[in-house]
């Protein structure tokens, strides 16, 4: 099974989280995150404090609760994400 990996930034109220979420091709970023039930995985994880900039720690691997999640988008949509 073919996946895309796509660079993402997850904002909490705590945490700015960079990483990556394997998508179907052709799969949009919104319909993935609708339906997923209670969390969603990341991969190549860097989470940072949100107001010192931070790094807290890295990981392959995390399960982001999704009501957590005051915003998601692609990497390559915001500016200043990197």
């Amino acid at each position: 099974m073919e996946v895309t990996h796509t660079a993402v930034v997850v904002l909490t109220k705590e945490h700015k989280i960079n990483g990556y979420i394997d998508l179907m091709p052709g799969a949009r970023l919104t319909d993935y995150i609708t339906s997923v039930k209670a969390f969603f995985a990341l991969t190549e994880v860097v989470v940072e404090d949100i107001r010192s900039g931070k790094v807290i720690f890295r990981s392959k691997f995390a399960n982001v609760n999704r009501d957590s999640v005051e915003m998601i988008m692609p990497v390559e949509f915001c500016e200043d994400c990197r």
